[in-house]
């Protein structure tokens, strides 16, 4: 297994353009289609260069592995997410906002799940992550409660997509209607009811309004760090 080099692509400068139509931005681009249409599995360095018209050894001269162009590609879904503006609402409707920012990109590139276990060091993740921490900050939080409250946002964002995402893949994979997917997982449920009583009553998450679910989990954790802040607001 080949070991991967500490911060990777972020931690080397960026090469010289060698060709006009050959950027590391068009790179991106190019790689972020890829792996929309085929998923991580899809994306290798001979099927990107096809895709760009050009050869191996030209796109190496931009991109030394293809994690790089992962990496790359990653932070670039992470720049997706807008930033809000202004301070109307407070740190809890700027929070709300870029918690629902970030899930609705990952959305739009479900493979994003299954890289974020990687290091994020990209310059569009980092001015996220210290938007999100200077706004908590600023609202009261300092040292491990900041850490804590920080990395819960960010867990229950990337689980909440990674389950929206596996359900909506599932009923692609098995060409099934969502209709009638939800129906044969509901009827599994009550067939089972004396041993699942809540579920069975309480449906499955295929058969949920995931932007409202999405919206009062989040809810209830700004709902606990208010209580943790000075004054509990």
């Amino acid at each position: 297994m080949v070991k991967r080099e500490a911060g990777g692509v972020w931690l080397r400068p960026e090469r010289p353009v060698r060709e006009a139509p050959m950027t590391r931005e068009r790179i991106v681009a190019e790689a972020v289609a890829l792996l929309d249409a085929e998923g991580v599995a899809g994306l290798t360095m001979r099927r990107l260069a096809e895709r760009l018209g050009t050869g191996s050894t030209t796109l190496y001269w931009h991109v030394t592995t293809k994690d790089d162009v992962l990496d790359l590609a990653l932070d670039a879904v992470f720049g997706e997410a807008r930033l809000p503006e202004g301070d109307a609402g407070g740190w809890r409707a700027r929070t709300r906002a870029l918690m629902g920012e970030w899930r609705a990109a990952m959305l739009r590139h479900p493979w994003t799940s299954a890289l974020l276990g990687r290091p994020l060091m990209g310059p569009n993740v980092l001015e996220r992550t210290e938007y999100l921490h200077a706004t908590l900050a600023r609202a009261g939080l300092a040292g491990q409660s900041l850490t804590a409250a920080a990395y819960g946002l960010s867990h229950f964002v990337i689980g909440s997509a990674m389950m929206e995402a596996a359900w909506q893949s599932t009923g692609e994979s098995t060409g099934e209607g969502a209709g009638t997917a939800d129906t044969a997982i509901a009827d599994h449920l009550r067939e089972r009811a004396e041993r699942y009583p809540v579920l069975a009553g309480q449906g499955h998450p295929a058969a949920t309004d995931w932007d409202a679910s999405f919206e009062r989990g989040l809810g209830y954790l700004l709902d606990g760090i208010a209580a943790a802040l000075p004054g509990g607001s």
